[in-house]
């Protein structure tokens, strides 16, 4: 339950805080990225920015400083986040002071090789830059095909999830089965949420593994709460089950009924002493 719990923490913090860390940047510096010589803010899910292990991508980046006191960039990160939790991250250190109302330009390459182990598929990515201080002074976000392997901490986690998600089904299953829900309509509830929420978690992984669509927080929010909220919704409207007092009041009925049955086709049988017998 203690994992439940953080899934659905994680899900609810997702949808209802603000749309990215990033937010807290906004201000006097900003950000314009190209990979491989195209502005990711153009990259779409028809259309994404291609990350492939085998290769290495050309970045260019413009720093804008508008602001009054100069900033200095000690890194820049390329990372890619599904879930609320990072799946693949490049860091590349530029130490580099940005003059009021002025933009520095950088370029480096980036060498992807440890990509296949991390993820694959389409993925919510970010460039972001970092001060001396690891305060985040501006992002810029985009959408990333990840060529990388199903065999990746990406394509892993997502097994695990569906593992877990087929047990819970089964445990919930087995309950319902078994007669052993909570006799409160609100437990039922929620002992049917996990099932609820692993499937809509699995079905988020799958399409984006699948090149399908890519899991921004708020796609893979609602789909989640609107797959944990229907489970709910079923086990709510459960049926009450009995309790183990109920249980052996019905055995005891039934057992009493079956005796006096018993004791009726007896006396059908049973043929009286004084009977007179049958003349020949």
């Amino acid at each position: 339950m203690k994992t439940i719990g953080i899934l659905i923490a994680l899900v609810v913090f997702s949808v209802f805080a603000p749309a990215s860390a990033h937010a807290a940047a906004e201000g006097s510096v900003s950000l314009a990225v190209s990979i491989d010589g195209r502005e990711i803010a153009t990259a779409t899910e028809a259309d994404p920015i291609r990350l492939d292990p085998n290769g290495s991508a050309e970045v260019e980046v413009s720093v804008t400083n508008a602001g009054s006191e100069p900033v200095t960039v000690r890194r820049i990160d390329l990372s890619g986040q599904v879930v609320g939790l990072t799946f693949y991250s490049f860091g590349t250190s530029v130490n580099r002071t940005v003059l009021p109302n002025s933009t520095e330009r950088l370029s480096y390459s980036l060498d992807l090789s440890g990509l296949s182990e991390q993820a694959t598929g389409l993925i919510s990515g970010s460039v972001t830059a970092y001060d001396a201080d690891d305060n985040v002074l501006a992002g810029a976000k985009t959408v990333t095909d990840v060529r990388g392997s199903l065999n990746s901490v990406y394509g892993l986690f997502g097994l695990a999830l569906l593992i877990l998600t087929v047990l819970a089904i089964a445990d919930a299953a087995l309950t319902v089965a078994r007669h052993r829900m909570p006799p409160n309509r609100w437990q039922r509830g929620m002992r049917m949420l996990a099932p609820g929420l692993g499937i809509g978690l699995v079905l988020v992984f799958s399409l984006s593994a699948l090149r399908v669509w890519m899991p921004s927080p708020e796609r893979w929010g609602i789909v989640a709460l609107l797959f944990a909220g229907g489970f709910f919704v079923l086990g709510y409207l459960t049926p009450t089950p009995t309790t183990a007092e109920e249980e052996a009041a019905e055995l005891e009925e039934e057992e009493a009924a079956l005796e006096e049955l018993d004791e009726e086709d007896s006396e059908k049988r049973t043929v009286p002493l004084d009977a007179e017998a049958p003349s020949r």
